[in-house]
Parts: C-alpha cells; structure tokens; sequence
C-alpha cells in the first residue's frame, strides 16, 4: 500500500471539489485531491453559470435586489426547513465569489433570468455556446489550484474515509484510495472534504430514497459516475442523512426540438384519465411546479393538446409566452414560423411521445387517453373557452383558447431530472454531522451531496442555484477546513 499525507483531502474534483481546494490552499493548507474520473469539472463542465446576489454585476445593471430579499423569499419558499444560517452564508458569500472568480481569470458575460419571476441572478460565464460555457470556469479552477500546489490525482476513487477509533468520537484520519493500476493508497489528512455530486447515476439509490424509478416514472439526466460514493462513505463514517430529493421538473417529448416553444405554451394539458389537473399557466411559468403535479398523475406523466386553429395562431399572431422557462411576454415578435416543416421533419424521425391526429378518438388511440375522460373534459374546457370563464383551475381568459378544430397536435410531459440534491447534513460552517447532530471534527461535505437547502422543490426563479450552492460551499468548505487543520497544529 501507498502513503501519502496532506493537510486536507477533497474527495472528487468537480466544482465542489475545486473550489474547495482553491480555498483550502490558498489559507495555507496542503491539498490532494482524488477524482475517479479522467478529467476534472464533473457536472460543472455542463453548465452555463452561478448564482448571485449583490454582485458588481448586478449593480452595474442597477438591479436592487439584496441579500436580504433572496433569503427571505428562500427561506418562505422552503417553510425553513432549509437551514438558515447555511442559507444565509451560503447568499452573503455568493457575491464575493464572483469577484474571486474573476481574480482567477474567469469572465462572466451577462447576468440573466430564467423568466420564472424575472428574477437576475444567473451569472453567465463567458464561453462558445451558452450550456457548458463552465467548463472554462472549471479550468481556471483546476489552474489554480494547480499553481498553488494542490495534488490533482486523476482516475484515482476513493473507497473509504477513515476515522480513528469508534463513530462517537474518532477523529478523521484520512482516506483510502486505488489508482488506475490498482495500487491501493492511503492518504493520511486532518480533514477530509466531500464533494462528490449525489447519486443520479445510481438508480438503486434513486428508488430507494426517493421512490422514483429510472427509465420508468423518471427520465432523468444522468451524468456518469454520480453514484452515491461520497454518501455512502460518510454514512458509514457517522454522518447523519439529511432529506434527499431529484432535481425534478416537467419535460416535454419536444424538448430540444425547434418546435419545442409551440407545446410549452398554455395549452390544455390532461392526464391519462383525460383530466385536466393544473392551471395549465404553471406550465410556462414554472417547469419544477409542473413536475410535481405530473408526479401525482397515473404512469407520472400528461399531454399537452392543442388544434389547428391554435397552431395559425401561434404562426400568425405569436406564442403568448417567450420560448424558455418563461414568462416574458412576446406576442406576434416570436411566432412558429417553420411549424408545418418541422413537425413533418419531427414525425420522420418517428419522437416518442409526439402526436398527429385526424380526430379524438385517434388521439386517444395513439396516446391511450381515456376517449370518455377526454371528451367531458373538452366538454367543459371548450365552454370555459367560450365564456372565457375557467371555473376549475380560474386559468386567465386570454390564454384559454378552444380545442376542436382538426388536426390535434399532442406532446406528452414527464418527469424529469438533472439530478440530486443533498444526503449528507453539514451545519452552516459545512460540518458534517452525526446522527446525534454533533460535529464530526475534521469532516465536511459540500456541493450536491449536501445540497438539503431547497425544501422538497427546487427554486427555478433562484436561477444558478445548484451551481452556487456547488461553488460557495466548496469555498466555505476549504476555509473552514484549513481553519481546523490551523487549530490542530502543524
């Protein structure tokens, strides 16, 4: 076996990871990192910015959103069940960590909205496309760190945190690590940080701790190598579990497609009952609201439907919504243009979950909608659209528009994911706790695998979270890691 020591060691080189070791070097300790894959960055090389608030950024646009405001609507979002002091560290942080960031060399270009509450918080980093323009950020990371000396081992997964004597009051000793030839290393530190990223790689986990089946009930991103490690590492070292939930929201079959923005409009969305179960505005609004309503539906999943007098509509006059997650409204500036040739273009590649039909009863058909459920519910929902009176879910009367003119077109929604959050309960320095909620000294967790701030819904009009909650806890992580190693002298 080999020895190796250092002061910290940071179990996984993705976001959490890197900026955890940034920190931790540059307060003076001595870093190794282990990240099994080949590369560093992990799910920060997908995505596109952080989150912010009070940055020079934003007062540059003279936006006056603060600390404050973010935090209670937070804290209110999540009936405090997050932890507020972590929440609150986690928000006062976040603003100078644009400003470290940008020390390293990483260029940010724009701070953006999702349009859920057109709230700009999303720092966007500079790159050639917007999805994965991060992956620079995680470069200048990975430089850094590098520069400061921190030990990068790459293809190199750590199996087992080792801890002193029993789970009550051992201390945290190291880890024990296998490179790609096999060796076995152990790595002798005073603390060790986990940043590993959940486990929406791991469907055994996923079912298990949150109920959701993958490839059945959920459709999720799953980004190779997210196995649940970390969690499991610290569970057995002592740390208590803190609530775990999917990064969960609605997709649509069309996702990605050019004609995607024409389903995600208010139009009438049922189960396979043929029931209408939502303010079908909530679909435009907001993707993660959506998917909960989805998830209490049969099979977990809905259709959207829509004739062909809405379809000349959208081509002629415009979308009423924007083409994102959005609610900025557009009217006749963004209309479906190209529907025609590209829903012809969709059917060729034979999309599941895409439909054309003649009639309801086809429709139902080749959807397996109840034909009995869907004909009342157009019973009623074509009056409502008459009278411009919704009298179920009180929709707004300009969004209701009839549904009985041929052709139907049809996307079915289901539950998706990018993700998971939290497992590991840290306090609000990063701690990690035991099941008594007693510090375990010298053990801290950050990133997705503590990620138990967001109640059981993720804040979509927070935009950037996931990342900045991965980049500010990561940087807690090592300042207060290296501050521990302080205390236990060199």
């Amino acid at each position: 076996m080999k020895k190796i020591s250092a002061d910290i060691v940071i179990v996984s080189g993705g976001t959490a990871g890197l900026a955890a070791a940034v920190a931790a070097a540059e307060n003076g300790a001595s870093v190794i990192v282990f990240e099994k894959s080949g590369r560093t960055g992990g799910c920060g090389n997908m995505a596109s910015g952080l989150f912010a608030v009070e940055s020079r950024w934003q007062r540059a646009m003279q936006m006056a959103l603060t600390c404050e405001d973010v935090f209670k609507y937070h804290m209110e979002y999540t009936h405090w069940k997050a932890d507020a002091k972590l929440v609150q560290a986690y928000i006062e942080k976040s603003a100078s960590t644009i400003d470290w960031l940008e020390k390293m060399g990483v260029e940010f270009v724009a701070v953006e909205s999702h349009g859920v509450g057109n709230q700009y918080l999303w720092h966007i980093v500079k790159g050639t496309g917007q999805m994965g323009s991060c992956v620079n950020m995680m470069n200048k990371l990975a430089d850094r760190a590098n520069a400061l000396g921190v030990k990068i081992l790459l293809k190199t997964p750590v199996k087992k945190i080792l801890r002193e004597g029993d789970l009550l009051s051992g201390r945290i000793t190291g880890v024990i690590a296998t490179n790609s030839d096999g060796e076995e290393i152990r790595a002798e530190a005073k603390a060790v940080i986990i940043a590993t990223g959940g486990f929406g790689d791991n469907p055994e986990m996923i079912k298990k701790y949150t109920g959701f089946e993958v490839g059945h009930d959920l459709l999720s991103m799953r980004v190779p190598g997210l196995t649940g490690d970390g969690l499991n590492m610290a569970w057995e070292a002592g740390a208590a579990q803190s609530g775990m939930m999917m990064h969960l929201m609605q997709q649509s079959a069309m996702a990605g497609h050019a004609i995607h923005a024409s389903f995600l409009q208010p139009n009438l969305l049922v189960n396979l009952s043929g029931e209408r179960f939502i303010n079908e505005e909530v679909v435009t609004h907001n993707n993660m609201f959506t998917g909960n309503a989805i998830a209490l539906q049969k099979n977990k999943c809905a259709f959207a439907i829509f004739d062909e007098d809405t379809k000349n509509y959208y081509m002629k006059t415009g979308f009423f919504f924007d083409t994102g997650y959005g609610v900025t409204q557009r009217g006749p500036s963004v209309r479906a243009t190209g529907f025609d040739t590209e829903i012809e273009k969709a059917l060729a590649q034979n999309i599941e979950g895409l439909y054309v039909a003649d009639s309801i009863e086809d429709l139902c058909r080749k959807t397996g909608i109840s034909p009995a459920g869907l004909q009342k519910t157009l019973e009623e929902y074509n009056r409502a659209c008459d009278t411009g009176r919704d009298l179920l879910f009180y929709r707004k009367p300009r969004y209701l528009r009839a549904v009985r003119q041929l052709k139907f077109y049809a996307s079915k929604f289901f539950i998706s994911a990018f993700g998971t959050l939290g497992g590991i309960k840290i306090n609000y320095k990063t701690e990690v706790l035991d099941k008594a909620d007693d510090i375990i000294p010298g053990l801290y967790a950050a990133g997705a695998d503590a990620e138990a701030v967001f109640g059981d819904t993720y804040p979509i009009n927070l935009p950037g979270n996931t990342m900045g909650f991965a980049t500010n806890s990561g940087r807690m992580a090592g300042e207060n890691a290296a501050a521990f190693v302080r205390s236990q002298g060199k």
